[in-house]
């Protein structure tokens, strides 16, 4: 649940936290009897538990649908990541990947941790999405073709320019926004999005994805991935990689803000693309990575420390996001406030100062429009507040008890 420095830090992310707790403690005890319900459902929890509390809040159908989704194109991103395969094995794979997820007995061995283990066992999702609707089916075969297809051109082909980088972008993420749109549209729970407002609810996530996983990257072992696209970074540096390097600090925080900047260019269109939700529970569960996104570039934006290590939101952060994330007022003021984090951080001299600030008032001018800035818990804290270090252990001490007890009460 975080440091107890942290927490005395910031002692409103106590009983959010204790909630997102409590509710990954729930979905524990609600995992499906059958075995490969049981699997999918266990294995989502591991590679992603932000997901899989955010999944949770669909409805059972769709839950299901989007669970198998998400799992089989983590599992294609499994073998497109593993850099030891070699690429006349690797590219067949990645091709033929949506016939395989209809055999039952097909698995490829990959990966790492849990991701092995997802491959190994891979046909327990298959057996999960044989079950699935036939509209189900038919979106999930559809993408799974075409990102197959998109991630195969890309291992044979460098990111050069920013076409190509949002054209990757596409393929591995886009793909998965129409592919959503497509299973709310089949569940009947929503009207049909755009294929250009679901590319770009992708393309934000896998852009701020990729900006924060650099250095990540890089230091692939046995070899560097790099998805920065060379017509952004050889404005700065002769080699990607020098961005790393001590001696060219300046430089990379001067890349990484073009980076940033170019990544914001999306972020009318999925404010657009929330709006037009009407089910709670798919707005919420299309919200929250939104909101994560900003948040992550505004910590990433003017900030050298991602080319030294991990950079991400603070856990408690995080469970706030989630606690209070119900409304598009919600989404608007997230937006609003991030983005003047952001707006604080611009260096005049920086050299796309000018775009970069010309973006977020976009952004800020369709915040303010909604009506919504006043209705809203800031996330920005203005000057450190001061509160009782000895109040703060003995809340939460008491929060503790409280959720020791509730665990352990037995559900009627």
């Amino acid at each position: 649940m975080g440091t107890l420095g942290t927490l005395m830090k910031h002692p409103d992310d106590i009983y959010p936290l204790l909630k997102l707790k409590m509710a990954a403690k729930n979905l524990e005890k609600q995992i499906p009897p059958e075995p490969h319900w049981a699997f999918c459902y266990s294995m989502l929890h591991k590679v992603s538990r932000s997901f899989a509390l955010v999944i949770q809040q669909l409805g059972t159908e769709l839950r299901n649908a989007v669970c198998i989704f998400y799992l089989v194109l983590r599992a294609l991103d499994t073998v497109e990541d593993d850099t030891s395969i070699a690429t006349d094995v690797k590219v067949p794979i990645l091709i033929a990947f949506h016939r395989h997820i209809y055999d039952r007995d097909w698995h490829f061995s990959c990966g790492t941790k849990d991701y092995k283990v997802l491959m190994d066992q891979f046909h327990h999702v298959s057996t999960a999405f044989l079950e699935l609707g036939k509209g189900y089916q038919e979106a999930i075969e559809d993408i799974t073709k075409r990102m197959g297809a998109g991630m195969a051109k890309f291992i044979c082909k460098e990111v050069e320019t920013v076409d190509d980088y949002d054209e990757y972008c596409h393929y591995v993420a886009g793909l998965v926004g129409l592919g959503l749109s497509k299973l709310f549209h089949a569940a009947d729970k929503e009207d049909l999005a755009s294929d250009s407002l679901s590319n770009s609810m992708g393309l934000f996530l896998q852009k701020t994805n990729i900006i924060r996983d650099y250095l990540e990257d890089i230091n692939e072992i046995p070899k560097s991935r790099m998805f920065w696209p060379r017509q952004i970074w050889s404005k700065y540096v002769n080699k990607l990689e020098d961005l790393k390097y001590e001696e060219n600090s300046d430089k990379a925080v001067q890349c990484l803000n073009d980076m940033v900047t170019n990544a914001l260019i999306h972020v009318e269109d999925c404010l657009k693309y929330m709006a037009a939700l009407r089910d709670p529970a798919i707005f919420k569960f299309c919200a929250i990575p939104q909101i994560m996104a900003i948040g992550t570039l505004a910590l990433c934006y003017n900030n050298i420390e991602l080319f030294r290590g991990v950079v991400k939101m603070r856990r408690g952060l995080t469970a706030k996001v989630i606690d209070r994330t119900k409304s598009m007022d919600d989404v608007y003021g997230a937006f609003f406030d991030f983005s003047s984090i952001i707006k604080s951080k611009v260096d005049k001299n920086d050299p796309n100062a000018t775009k970069t600030l010309s973006r977020l008032e976009a952004v800020q001018k369709t915040c303010r429009a909604s009506g919504a800035l006043s209705k809203r818990k800031s996330y920005i804290v203005k000057g450190e507040p001061s509160y009782n270090s000895t109040l703060i252990v003995a809340l939460f001490i008491i929060l503790a008890i409280v959720y020791a007890y509730l665990s352990a009460s037995p559900r009627i």
